[in-house]
């Protein structure tokens, strides 16, 4: 199997490089560099500690730990976040409290799973007309989801 390389620079003594937790999982691991403690429907920016290149024509997706999500409510507030192939800063990731109780990440702790995906490039064109589909312009509740007092 050909690899991707994905360089990671550690910005802290303390931070970890993100890691598969298991053979064929699609999400690294990402790791706080910080305690943080996050109340009952709050968010905070919690710091990893590195900095990444991606490889070309690549992006990573920060997406939330089912875990985090079932046992204590908590998300990664704009999910997947997305991490562009020329950014060189820190990884960050904006975690929120939907639970009921305090929850306190901890330095070392793992707080998301980072997938890297490849990115394709569009030319934008301005036209006068796109092409008819049998689903038209039918949106929100199209397919089936009617809101209250509407007609099924």
């Amino acid at each position: 199997m050909n690899l991707m390389e994905l360089k990671v620079k550690k910005l802290s003594d303390d931070a970890i490089l993100p890691q598969y937790a298991h053979p064929g999982d699609a999400g690294l691991d990402l790791f706080a560099c910080q305690c943080v403690e996050i109340g009952p429907g709050e968010h905070a920016l919690v710091k990893t500690g590195i900095s990444i290149e991606l490889p070309v024509n690549t992006e990573a997706q920060v997406r939330p730990r089912s875990g985090l999500a079932l046992k204590h409510g908590i998300s990664v507030l704009n999910t997947p976040g997305t991490i562009d192939e020329g950014y060189r800063g820190e990884v960050g990731v904006i975690l929120v409290n939907l639970g009921r109780e305090k929850f306190v990440v901890e330095k070392g702790a793992k707080i998301a799973q980072m997938v890297i995906k490849p990115v394709l490039r569009v030319d934008v064109k301005e036209v006068a007309d796109l092409s008819d589909t049998k689903r038209g312009s039918g949106g929100f509740g199209s397919t089936g989801y009617k809101h209250k007092g509407e007609q099924q």
